[in-house]
């Protein structure tokens, strides 16, 4: 008996928005860092890298399968990426597909890859091998989505009437900026989707837990800076008077 299973990249991986990890954790992923000198007065400051910038793949920095492709002695592919200074395509937008066997099809964008300027499709574009295959087993037959680039190979689709368009981002007149189809004019909106991460569907919708910071605290001062050492600090706050007369130092 031969099993069919389809892998969603939505399921299989994590996009970075609806991963909702910090940046300085994905920085810290992606700086790749041999050697630097201690964070002291007489160190000269310096850093050794053993890769200056990061591989971008299907997987994300925060996976094993990331460091591995970007290990110190992998010889990785160079890629010619012009970066889109404003991505326009979320998790969650009807595209069609202008390229490949799949041409002129709709489907919803269920994976980005910025860096890569990459989406893939739910569905369409599907690439397929088997899986745990042998002479006493058929093995599993995977459907795995591959990715599609930014804008040779989908173009996003105008709700008015369904058909691909170019956008502009523009202000509307409340200053939000918005996504305009420049052939009807038409506000795209961006979908709900795309506000979704692992720890909420919508940011109204969640619910605050023991560890969060809730507004109230953010609003009370844990530290007031003062021109004032330690010592004089405890001094005050025990009412300790000093009136002895501290001898002239001088430094060099």
């Amino acid at each position: 008996m031969r099993l069919t299973v389809r892998l969603l990249a939505s399921y299989s991986k994590l996009p970075k928005r609806f991963s909702n990890f910090p940046e300085r954790y994905v920085k810290k992923q992606t700086e790749f860092i041999e050697w630097r000198t201690p964070r002291l007065i007489n160190y000269n400051p310096r850093t050794v890298r053993w890769r200056k910038r990061a591989y971008y793949d299907m997987s994300r920095p925060w996976t094993d399968e990331f460091q591995q492709l970007n290990a110190p002695n992998v010889d990785i592919p160079t890629i010619f990426v012009e970066p889109i200074k404003k991505f326009y395509i979320f998790r969650g937008d009807r595209v069609e597909i202008l390229v490949g066997k799949d041409k002129g099809k709709h489907g919803i964008v269920n994976y980005v890859v910025n860096e890569r300027n990459w989406v893939c499709v739910e569905g369409l574009n599907l690439k397929f091998e088997y899986q745990s295959r042998d002479d006493n087993y058929y093995g599993a037959l995977l459907s795995i989505e591959q990715p599609l680039l930014v804008p040779r190979d989908v173009a996003l689709v105008d709700p008015s009437d369904h058909k691909p368009t170019k956008i502009e981002w523009r202000f509307d007149e409340e200053g939000n900026e918005v996504r305009v189809s420049t052939r009807t004019g038409r506000i795209i909106p961006i979908p709900g989707l795309a506000e979704e991460t692992r720890d909420y569907k919508t940011p109204t919708t969640y619910l605050e837990q023991d560890k969060d910071t809730r507004p109230d605290q953010l609003k009370k001062t844990t530290f007031v800076p003062k021109v004032k050492t330690f010592e004089m600090d405890i001094m005050d706050d025990m009412a300790i008077e000093d009136d002895r007369v501290p001898y002239p130092m001088f430094w060099y």
